[in-house]
């Protein structure tokens, strides 16, 4: 039977794992028939949580389970949860926080997914030229228009968590009640302020990339060749293998391997049941392509290790400690942009 977690200081319920749709549509499966097939599966199997966001294909993830969800007449046992933030055309008003932007986002959300309210609507960075004030606004608004049930944010840092749970106090607005970071074997970063900041504040945690983008799903072995992969083409300081960071992740993943087998595990219900043991962590996005790769993450939620693995995880991987930079989904301007670090 599957445990429901409540998302945060809220009374909504979601399994402890989520199907990621980021995959359905050009940026992986390109069947909507199919797409249709791995969603109905995971519901049949207790998850009751998608997500997806505006950008996945540029709206057709959000299509794809829109439709999928009007086939099967399943909407109502879904919690629903998509993204904006990301650009979606050419206009400098057709991406980040602003409230122009949220309020016309939102309405192409509902269209494409075929309903008349998203159950959590999410940021999906930090957008540092518009001040968050008028992006609680926006969606407090949006909430009081019963277009939106609850808001998050995604990928923010530990002092945007806390600016944004002020502001939203300050200004008698609706506050984030969830945090969607990256979290895995590999990078668990989030361990040193941002999990205890969501704590503090009664937010729940919606982990992504726990199969570190696909570094624990066994594909990525010393002295095997690198598979293809559209988005290692896309990240390419997540997966070149002449890097540093990339050859110590294949060590720890080599050893990984080696205690999930110990265990009587697969290295992929290792890595689940990981992220998903942490007392901050409310549930974990699994993003599969195929039938066969949701299959092979279903049982993770079976999966309790023992605080003897969970020792030898934090010997190979120590906590709070991300192998790679790279792989921490959102990086500050202020480090990618010198002219903010020295003075005219």
């Amino acid at each position: 039977m599957t445990e429901y977690r409540n998302l945060g200081r809220t009374g909504l319920k979601v399994s402890p794992l989520c199907l990621g749709a980021m995959m359905f549509g050009g940026f992986g499966e390109e069947s909507a028939d199919e797409s249709a097939r791995i969603i109905d599966r995971a519901l049949d199997s207790g998850i009751n949580f998608i997500d997806t966001a505006d950008v996945y294909s540029r709206g057709e993830s959000e299509e794809f389970v829109g439709r999928a969800l009007a086939k099967s007449g399943r909407r109502d046992e879904v919690v629903l949860a998509t993204k904006c933030h990301g650009a979606m055309g050419e206009g400098p008003n057709e991406a980040g926080n602003s409230r122009r932007w949220i309020f016309q986002a939102v309405e192409n959300s509902l269209r494409r997914l075929g309903t008349d309210w998203i159950d959590l609507y999410q940021i999906h960075r930090p957008d540092p030229a518009t001040d968050i004030e008028e992006t609680l606004g926006a969606l407090t608004d949006l909430v009081r228009q019963g277009k939106v049930r609850y808001i998050g944010s995604s990928t923010f840092p530990a002092h945007r968590v806390v600016e944004a749970q002020w502001a939203a106090e300050r200004r008698n607005l609706e506050r984030f009640v969830c945090e969607q970071p990256p979290y895995s074997l590999l990078a668990r970063g989030i361990e040193a302020s941002l999990l205890p900041t969501v704590q503090k504040y009664g937010m729940g945690a919606i982990v992504w990339s726990p199969l570190a983008g696909g570094w624990l799903t066994g594909r990525y072995r010393k002295g095997q060749e690198q598979p293809e992969s559209r988005r290692a083409a896309r990240l390419p300081a997540r997966y070149d293998m002449k890097l540093a960071a990339n050859q110590r992740k294949l060590d720890a993943v080599e050893q990984l391997a080696l205690l999930a087998e110990e265990a009587g595990l697969t290295l992929i219900e290792l890595s689940l049941a990981f992220t998903i043991r942490h007392p901050a962590v409310t549930s974990a996005i699994i993003g599969p392509r195929t039938m066969e790769h949701l299959e092979s993450q279903l049982p993770a939620t079976d999966v309790r290790l023992s605080d003897d693995v969970l020792d030898r995880i934090d010997a190979i991987v120590a906590p709070g400690i991300t192998i790679n930079p790279g792989d921490e989904g959102w990086q500050p301007p202020e480090l990618s942009d010198a002219t903010l670090r020295r003075r005219p």
